[in-house]
């Protein structure tokens, strides 16, 4: 499997989007449900955002946590201090574990990043015991990330690659209405059940939301890195006089959705 989700600096991930991953962690627990004494198998761990947060939410028996990124699997193991979380380098369409090996498989801002979703969807169901659960989010880039879509937009009137780049984000896998509940279901799941999760983005100032896209980080710094100095000072001063939308720099706040999406195990 390869992910097209760039990441270079696991400081810069937390600044760009593990801090919002936190927040979204804790309403998706809550939605894919957890009970003590589980297994839990954590797909796309990045950083460990969910992988923490599952340690706090229940006395859980254990919790497998993997990632295809070495950088992000060095920096949950740095963090790592439970006994209980194995944290490893894998492949979501790909998973090293037998079959119907843990209670439940979640997957927490990952499967839009995932070329084959279906399979890993597959592979996430495999590993679950019948009667176990599989759950998944991802951001609704279309309708739902107005702070990403703001830069998204702005970079898309000045150049016909901010176009391309905007048609890309906008429609990555699973992201329509109803395209992971059609997927868990062509996967066999039962019971399936999608929701929207809300949290709010709130940055101090202009260069706290600009900074880890500026240097490269994620899908938007990937596209950051391909322009040249005139082009990146260009987009610079676009973005910025979109973010402060005539008002002094300061803090701002957007609320963001997440599609999450539940299944059982027949």
């Amino acid at each position: 499997m390869t992910s097209t989700f760039n990441v270079r600096d696991a400081t810069g991930y937390e600044q760009l989007m593990g801090r919002w991953s936190q927040k979204l962690a804790l309403p998706f627990i809550e939605f894919a449900g957890l009970a003590d004494g589980e297994k839990i198998l954590d797909v796309g761990c990045g950083t460990g955002s969910l992988t923490f947060a599952l340690a706090k939410a229940a006395d859980l028996g254990e919790i497998s946590a993997i990632d295809y990124s070495a950088v992000f699997v060095e920096a949950a193991k740095k963090r790592n201090a439970d006994p209980r979380i194995k944290i490893g380098q894998a492949d979501a369409c790909a998973l090293p574990f037998g079959d119907g090996t843990f209670d439940r498989a979640l997957a927490l801002l990952v499967l839009h990043f995932v070329p084959d979703a279906a399979k890993a969807v597959a592979e996430m169901r495999r590993v679950v015991r019948p009667g176990g659960v599989v759950a998944a989010v991802v951001w609704d880039h279309l309708g739902g990330m107005p702070g990403m879509r703001m830069m998204i937009d702005t970079v898309a009137a000045l150049s016909e690659g901010g176009r391309q780049l905007r048609s890309r984000y906008c429609f990555q896998p699973m992201m329509r209405p109803g395209e992971m509940k059609s997927t868990f279901v062509q996967q066999g799941l039962a019971d399936v059940t999608e929701t929207e999760l809300m949290i709010r983005m709130d940055y101090q100032n202009f260069d706290d939301y600009w900074i880890p896209i500026a240097a490269g980080e994620g899908p938007l710094g990937i596209y950051m890195a391909t322009l040249d100095t005139a082009e990146r000072m260009r987009t610079d001063v676009a973005v910025r006089d979109a973010y402060e939308a005539g008002q002094p720099d300061g803090p701002r706040s957007f609320a963001s959705v997440a599609w999450a999406c539940r299944g059982t195990v027949p």
